[in-house]
C-alpha cells in the first residue's frame, strides 16, 4: 500500500481477520471486511464531492458506525477529519466551522449546524451512509504519510476563540503505541465506547488501539449507567472508559452491587483526578481505575499509572508514557523540587504541531524545542510519580499563599455526604481571595458549613479551607463529562447563596 496513514487500517486489519466483528452498535455487528469495504467506497464518495488532499471533512452527529467510516474514508484521501462537538450551540458550531473552512459537512439528519455543503445520513449503524456510497471502484489508495494531516481536535474550552488542535497521523500512532505499552489491549478486546468519540480519550485512547489490534467495539451514542452495566454483563467488556462523574454514576446505579463486572480487564479514565473514595468504591469491587494524565495537544496520552501501582500510588497519575517525555517546572523553566508544584511540559511525538490558523497561539504555547506548556499545575513525589493539583488559570492566592483547588477538592471528598465538589476563588476584602465550595450532596444525605470545617480539621492548613460553601442540586460539565470551572464561577463566583465559614 502506498497509504501508510491511519486510513489504511481497516484494509490491513481486514486482510488478517475479516470476519471478526469490528463494531457493533444497537446490537448490529460490522466486520473488518465490511469497515474497510464501507470506508473505501464513501473514500470514493468523497471524492466525488470534490474532496480533495488537505481539505477539511467535518463530522457533526452522535457516536456511530458512521463517524468512524467518515474518519477513515477522509483519511484514505489525505483529507483532515474534524469532529464537531455535538452539544454546542448553534453560533458556536458555525465559529468553528468558519475557522476549519471544511469542503463537506456531514452530519446527523436528527442534528442542526449552519455551514458548507452537507451530505446527511440517518444513524443506523453503519447503513445510513448507504445511500450514498459509491457502489463499486477500488478504493483509493494515497501516498498519506505519518507528518501529514489526520485531525484537527478542537478543544473542549468555555471561552474565546476556538482552539483547533492540528494532529498527524504520527501523533496519533504514536499515542496509540503508548496506550498499547501500558495496557495490555488484545485480539480479544470488547471496548465499550460511550464517551463521546469528538473528544480525544474515547477515539484515541479506546476505539483506535482496539481496532489497531483486531478487538471489538461497541458504540453506544451517549453514556447511561444502566445500560453500561448491562452492556458489561451481556458482551463480556473487557475495556472501559470514564471521567469522574460516569465512574460515579456507575456507582450510584441501584445495579451496581450486584452487577456481574467479572470480565472488565481495564478501566481507564482521564481528563481531571478522581476522588480517592470513587477510587476505593471501585477497588471494593476488586477494579482499579487506571489514571493517566493527557490533553488534546498531546493526542492524549503523557502519563499512566500503571495497575501494578494502582494501590500503592493511589490518586497519582502515574509516570510518563513509554514515548513521552514529562516534565514539572517554575516558570523559568527550572525543575521543581519533590512536592512542589510547577507547570507540566510534555515532549514526545504525540505532540501536536500546533494550532490550526493560530500562530501566535502555537508560538505561546510550544516551546522552539519542542515542549508543550499544558498549563495545568502539578507536584512531583520522591519516586516521580506526577499528582495533578489544577489549572494554572484556577490556582488562587490567598493572603499571599497559593491555594490549589484541586488539593482542597480531594480533602472533601473524603465526607461521606458529598456527591461532587468544585473550590474557586472569590475575591476577599482582607485576604484577597479566598475559596468557595461548591458542593452537591448525596441523595438524602445533610451537611453544614460547620460540619465540612471541622471534617477538613487536620486535614487541610486553616487558609486552604474554604471561606463560604454553596450547596447545589448539580454542577455543570461539559461533553465529555469534564468539570467546567469558567461556568462554576459564573454561576456561584459572586453569588449569595453561601452559608459563611467565617
Amino acid at each position: 500500500m502506498r497509504d501508510q496513514g491511519i486510513g489504511s487500517w481497516p484494509a490491513r486489519r481486514a486482510r488478517m481477520t475479516p470476519d471478526r466483528v469490528a463494531l457493533v452498535q444497537d446490537g448490529v455487528p460490522t466486520t473488518y471486511a465490511e469497515l474497510a469495504d464501507r470506508a473505501g467506497r464513501f473514500a470514493q464518495t468523497l471524492r466525488e464531492r470534490g474532496v480533495a488532499r488537505g481539505e477539511r471533512v467535518a463530522f457533526l452527529g452522535r457516536n456511530s458506525v458512521e463517524f468512524v467510516i467518515t474518519m477513515f474514508a477522509a483519511a484514505q484521501l489525505g483529507a483532515v477529519f474534524v469532529p464537531l462537538n455535538t452539544r454546542l450551540a448553534g453560533p458556536e458550531t458555525a465559529a468553528i466551522l468558519a475557522d476549519c473552512s471544511p469542503r463537506l459537512l456531514v452530519r446527523d439528519l436528527g442534528l442542526e449546524a449552519p455551514g458548507p455543503e452537507e451530505l446527511v445520513f440517518e444513524a443506523a449503524a453503519g447503513r445510513g451512509l448507504d445511500q450514498v456510497l459509491t457502489r463499486d471502484g477500488a478504493a483509493p489508495d494515497e501516498a498519506v504519510g505519518l507528518d501529514d494531516l489526520f485531525m484537527i481536535q478542537y478543544t473542549s474550552g468555555t471561552g474565546g476563540r476556538p482552539k483547533g488542535v492540528r494532529l498527524s497521523h504520527g501523533n496519533i500512532v504514536w499515542n496509540v503505541f503508548n496506550l498499547l505499552v501500558d495496557v495490555d489491549v488484545g485480539s480479544d478486546e470488547v471496548a465499550l465506547v460511550t464517551a463521546p468519540l469528538f473528544h480525544t480519550a474515547a477515539l484515541n485512547q479506546v476505539l483506535l488501539p482496539t481496532l489497531l489490534k483486531g478487538g471489538k467495539a461497541l458504540v453506544e451514542a451517549q453514556f447511561d449507567a444502566g445500560r453500561t452495566l448491562a452492556l458489561i454483563e451481556q458482551h463480556g467488556v473487557t475495556l472501559l472508559f470514564g471521567v469522574t462523574s460516569m465512574y460515579q454514576a456507575l456507582a450510584r446505579d441501584e445495579r451496581w452491587a450486584s452487577a456481574d463486572l467479572s470480565t472488565l480487564r481495564s478501566a481507564l479514565s482521564g481528563g481531571a483526578p478522581i476522588p480517592e473514595s470513587l477510587l476505593r468504591t471501585w477497588l471494593e469491587r476488586g477494579l482499579a481505575i487506571l489514571q493517566g494524565y493527557g490533553l488534546t495537544e498531546a493526542s492524549p496520552g503523557a502519563t499512566m499509572l500503571r495497575a501494578a501501582d494502582g494501590l500503592r500510588k493511589l490518586g497519582s497519575a502515574g509516570t510518563s508514557c513509554f514515548f513521552s517525555d514529562v516534565r514539572v517546572v517554575t516558570p523559568d523553566r527550572r525543575p521543581v523540587p519533590a512536592g512542589e508544584p510547577g507547570e507540566v511540559l510534555v515532549q514526545g511525538p504525540n505532540v501536536t504541531s500546533g494550532y490550526w490558523n493560530q500562530p501566535q497561539l502555537t508560538a505561546q504555547t510550544l516551546s522552539e524545542d519542542g515542549w508543550l506548556h499544558s498549563g495545568d499545575l502539578a507536584v512531583v513525589d520522591q519516586e516521580g510519580y506526577l499528582h495533578i493539583v489544577g489549572r494554572l488559570k484556577d490556582m488562587y492566592i490567598s493572603g499571599g499563599e497559593n491555594v490549589y483547588p484541586a488539593e482542597v477538592e480531594e480533602a472533601i471528598y473524603t465526607h461521606p455526604a458529598v456527591a461532587e465538589c468544585a473550590v474557586i476563588g472569590v475575591p476577599d476584602q482582607t485576604w484577597g481571595e479566598v475559596g468557595r465550595a461548591v458542593i452537591v450532596l448525596h441523595t438524602g444525605r445533610t451537611l453544614s458549613t460547620d460540619e465540612l470545617l471541622a471534617h477538613l480539621q487536620g486535614r487541610l492548613a486553616r487558609y486552604k479551607h474554604p471561606r463560604s460553601v454553596v450547596f447545589t442540586d448539580h454542577l455543570p460539565h461539559n461533553a465529555s463529562g469534564k468539570l467546567v470551572k469558567s461556568r462554576v464561577l459564573e454561576l456561584h463566583g459572586l453569588t449569595d447563596r453561601t452559608e459563611s465559614a467565617e
